[in-house]
């Protein structure tokens, strides 16, 4: 048997096709990439990360940097000046960074770490700092004092996903990209792969790496805290060819529980070539005045010149 329809929806299919005053349409402008988009997997990504990790082994650079300190926690932004500097690093943890005065070219700070443990010159203030890196001891008269070698080295080479303690979960996201027709800002599909850290029976989001679909290379890292806040922001741009592997010749790093900023232009870049120890050992000079930084509250304490 054959319902009958309703008064009231016999008239509206009735008037559906002699007005428009029913309803209205219009056009909704693409706001979406035009670019080529490939594809992998959650398998494929991890293997990637790992390829790019064991990429490269020792790092001899020339680089020009560029600093900030402040934010919403000091209620204003100061930028430096920027200055050319020199950075080594080798796996798996060893850094050294040496920042210039402009000009006369002279020392404005020397830093090294072992992973661990960090020592920092800057002979300007006449001051030799150590301690450990997982220490800050904020210093509002020095913010950059609270810069530390290991968010550097973390920013600079990739560590691989470990399958005795990480796993790899693919997450769909967006970007904002310049669009390669109209070079107007779109957004763009990308990859996300959540690294996930567990020991014992905990388990913590370690970091995420972001790739751009168009090209499936890594373009940002964010590496998480203990706690679950984020500890480093590392942003990666201007790919370069050196010894047939790609660079990222700008790198833009930020730490925002510390609020300040680290860019790093490089200028002249040599991967794998053989550094010596002595490259990484800094001396504390005579007569400076010496900072030990420890895990006790008040421990910062400067020793006697």
């Amino acid at each position: 048997m054959i319902r009958r329809l309703s008064p009231i929806l016999l008239l509206i299919l009735v008037l559906l096709p002699s007005t428009g005053c029913l309803f209205r349409s219009h056009r909704v402008a693409n706001h979406t990439s035009s670019a080529v988009l490939q594809s992998a997997t959650q398998e494929q990504l991890i293997e990637r990360v790992n390829e790019l990790a064991s990429e490269i082994g020792t790092l001899n650079a020339t680089v020009d940097i560029r600093a900030s300190v402040g934010g919403q926690k000091k209620g204003k932004v100061t930028d430096y000046t920027e200055i050319r500097g020199y950075i080594l690093a080798e796996k798996p943890a060893m850094l050294r960074m040496i920042g210039l005065v402009p000009v006369v070219r002279n020392r404005a700070f020397d830093m090294v770490s072992d992973g661990s443990n960090f020592k920092l010159f800057i002979p300007p203030k006449n001051r030799f700092i150590v301690g450990r890196n997982d220490v800050i001891k904020p210093n509002p008269a020095q913010p950059l004092e609270n810069l530390r070698p290991q968010a550097i080295y973390e920013a600079l080479l990739l560590r691989a996903i470990d399958p005795n303690s990480e796993v790899g979960v693919l997450e769909v996201g967006m970007q904002q990209v310049a669009d390669p027709k109209t070079r107007k800002p779109v957004e763009q599909p990308n990859y996300i792969l959540d690294v996930i850290r567990h020991e014992g029976t905990q388990w913590s989001l370690s970091r995420k790496l972001y790739f751009d679909r168009s090209t499936l290379m890594l373009y940002q890292q964010v590496i998480f805290g203990p706690q679950g806040a984020v500890a480093t922001i590392a942003e990666y741009s201007d790919l370069k060819e050196f010894n047939g592997i790609q660079f990222p010749t700008r790198i833009e790093i930020t730490r925002p529980q510390e609020e300040y900023q680290v860019g790093l232009s490089f200028v002249d870049v040599k991967l794998n070539q053989p550094l010596k120890p002595e490259q990484f050992d800094l001396q504390q000079p005579p007569g400076v005045q010496v900072v030990h930084l420890t895990n006790v509250d008040n421990a910062t304490a400067a020793a006697d010149k």
